[in-house]
């Protein structure tokens, strides 16, 4: 018996790491070379493109295509049909695979629904990209981003509530009992110890 599950109308290829307690839903590809870690969840008409990498509980919904290129830590958020590249100039008579770029989503990351994230940044820790954005440079760890291109409108904790810095430059979130603090346009969590 496999360690994970995969309907009847996925496909999986040759050749791929499949972790325990992972989910593959409706007419979904899994094709070759490629990392799935434990308790991910990909849902309907997702394609997991060779040598990706996703960490363990990654949630992919939706009709997302996972380029390769793309790696993807533990607990990452992408949202329904949210688009990424891996070419910056494509053109259908030029080959191009020697130039597929990387591109690094950081753990607990969000991206929502039909976001479209440029080939070759970095998406960092716990960021949150809103719906519909277009993310053309790299994105802080806890930032909030939002728009066309995408700019950054805030700061977000790891339990996805706004953070609002006070004049000291701390922030609580109520929700997680949780306190950050906000330094040189860095966020990090102070640790309650």
């Amino acid at each position: 018996m496999k360690p994970y599950f995969a309907h009847e109308t996925s496909v999986i290829d040759h050749d791929c790491t499949i972790g325990e307690g992972t989910n593959i839903w409706h007419f979904s590809h899994i094709m070759s070379n490629c990392v799935l870690g434990k308790n991910c969840n990909l849902g309907q008409n997702v394609v997991i493109s060779p040598e990706v990498i996703l960490g363990n509980n990654v949630k992919v919904q939706n009709n997302v295509s996972v380029y390769t290129g793309v790696i993807c830590e533990d607990d990452v958020f992408l949202g329904p049909s949210m688009v990424f590249t891996n070419i910056i100039n494509p053109r259908s008579a030029i080959k191009r695979k020697d130039q597929y770029k990387k591109t690094y989503v950081k753990k607990g990351a969000s991206i929502g629904a039909n976001a479209t994230i440029i080939c070759g940044i970095n998406i960092g820790e716990y960021a949150l990209i809103g719906a519909g954005s277009v993310v053309v440079k790299d994105v802080l760890p806890y930032a909030l981003v939002v728009g066309n291109p995408s700019r950054q409108i805030g700061w977000i904790s790891e339990y996805g509530h706004r953070l609002n810095f006070n004049e000291l430059g701390f922030a609580f979130c109520s929700e997680s009992k949780e306190e950050y603090q906000l330094k040189a346009n860095r966020v990090q969590k102070v640790d309650s110890a």
